[in-house]
């Protein structure tokens, strides 16, 4: 198929489009480089050096894409909360632009990056596609009101759209001397975090909040690893039904609090890992487990990298590799 990748250049952009190339796909990536690394662009993928809001200039009628898989965008929860503006403008008003180019396109399938963030504190564990959904925070706001939108282009104009509801990504993808990893600036998620603690290049690791209704008073979260996570969108690509909008959560069912995160990854690299205690930040949930049950039985999909350590070890791996050496 011909696909178009948004946010292409990003971290869990770049490992689909990577993947997708592997499995013969002609892949165009559109990526303004706004928050991507021009180093995790795939070199056999086209690249577009433009914001998702412009996308119509590529899906043109005449170009002949057989779908679209959208990443692009903003993801700092905690940002999102005090610059709410720029989450609404690129998520959300960005995403209708690229709906409004598919539709002119007629482009018949549509893939979604969403987010767990839109159930906000679940009223149930795990969770399921069908939880009352009430985000938090702006981030998980905008990514809903993507789905419903979503949802109406389906049944208005026979889209067949999938969303995919991810948990925590971790992780990195390494193939040989390919290694595809996190490299957001700045870093907000814990993983990586710590890693760079581990590495020396933080005094310390911050965790927000140990007053939660938990085992250890520190969040809880469902982790996935950003290979299984890709390989979910191939399969999601061939199972869009047209005139139909389906949803999957995607995640292991199994959560680890902040504090077992660290631990893991202090085994992992063998390193103290300092933490400081920080107030609980604005928009956090408490826990977060996914079920992924409709995933397993209408995608076919089952996570490959289950483990935590999986995941951390994966991504030290990067990290020592292609974040520390080329500092």
């Amino acid at each position: 198929m011909k696909l178009l990748v948004t946010g292409g250049a990003g971290y869990i952009g770049s490992v689909v489009a990577r993947m997708l190339l592997d499995n013969g796909h002609d892949v165009t990536v559109l990526d303004d480089l706004r928050t991507g690394h021009r180093a995790a662009l795939a070199p056999e993928a086209t690249h577009v050096d433009l914001p998702i809001h412009e996308a119509a200039q590529v899906l043109t009628p005449d170009a002949g894409f057989d779908g679209v898989l959208h990443f692009a965008a903003l993801i700092a929860a905690g940002e999102s909360m005090v610059r709410p503006e720029l989450y609404w403008r690129n998520n959300t008003v960005g995403s209708l632009a690229l709906i409004d180019a598919v539709r002119a396109a007629g482009v018949p399938r549509l893939v979604f990056s969403s987010t767990a963030a839109v159930y906000g504190n679940p009223l149930e564990l795990p969770i399921p596609e069908t939880a009352v959904k009430a985000p938090t925070n702006t981030y998980g706001a905008t990514k809903l009101a993507v789905d419903m939108a979503l949802t109406s282009e389906a049944i208005g104009h026979d889209l067949a759209a999938v969303s995919l509801r991810y948990f925590n990504v971790a992780g990195a993808y390494l193939r040989g001397d390919l290694a595809i990893g996190e490299r957001h600036d700045p870093e907000t998620h814990l993983i990586p975090i710590a890693l760079e603690v581990a590495a020396g290049r933080r005094d310390k690791l911050q965790i927000f909040g140990d007053d939660y209704p938990t085992v250890d008073g520190t969040c809880v979260r469902d982790y996935i690893h950003v290979v299984d996570l890709a390989r979910a969108h191939l399969l999601a690509l061939t199972a869009a039904v047209p005139g139909r909008h389906r949803i999957y959560n995607l995640g292991n069912g199994n959560g680890f609090t902040n504090r077992q995160v660290v631990e893991v990854v202090r085994e992992v690299t063998g390193e103290p890992v300092p933490v400081e205690t920080a107030p609980r930040r604005e928009g956090d949930p408490a826990e977060l487990v996914a079920s992924s049950a409709l995933a397993r039985e209408e995608l076919g999909w089952v996570p490959e990298k289950p483990t935590l350590h999986d995941m951390v070890g994966d991504a030290w791996a990067f990290y020592r590799t292609h974040i520390l050496e080329q500092r």
